[in-house]
């Protein structure tokens, strides 16, 4: 019998992404408080989200608003990684990034934890960048995915391809 297995992945459905920054991009030009203030949300790239407003504070609830829409998508905010306001003249501006991909230094955590804490006969092969887990025994690999899911890496995870 051939081996089973599955994939550690950390990707972020882009079309999802799109749909919250639109959504809070609606919500910033018709909310009550972001009136006057110019604030906006916008794509800065494949990758690259920036918030803009007037003043520091409603730059910071934009980012609120943004972040309120992505876990309402089911993204994990693990996914998003924001920088800190940035002041240029009289605007503000917060630039965010998507974060996809498992780097080499996480893979090695999570392959290290994989050979220490799980069951015997697990294998975890690092390949680019997602990881392959594969054992003989499916009820390993339940038991792997419940290990890396009660475990915090940084990193927002999902399991795929599982066979």
């Amino acid at each position: 019998m051939a081996d089973s297995s599955f994939d550690v992945v950390s990707k972020v459905d882009r079309q999802e992404v799109d749909n919250a920054l639109n959504q809070a991009g609606k919500e910033l030009s018709q909310r009550y408080d972001f009136r006057g203030t110019n604030s906006s949300i916008d794509w800065s790239g494949e990758e690259k989200i920036v918030i803009s407003s007037d003043s520091e504070e409603r730059a910071l609830a934009g980012l609120e608003v943004f972040k309120e829409k992505l876990i309402r998508r089911d993204i994990s905010l693990k996914a998003f990684d924001a920088g800190e306001p940035v002041g240029s003249g009289k605007t503000f501006k917060i630039t965010g990034e998507l974060v996809q991909g498992i780097d080499s230094e996480h893979a090695k955590k999570i392959s290290k934890k994989i050979r220490d804490e799980g069951p015997k006969g697990v294998k975890a092969q690092i390949q680019g960048d997602e990881l392959r887990v594969s054992s003989k025994k499916r009820d390993d690999l339940q038991a792997i995915i419940a290990l890396l899911k009660g475990e915090d890496f940084g990193i927002a995870l999902q399991f795929v391809n599982y066979r």
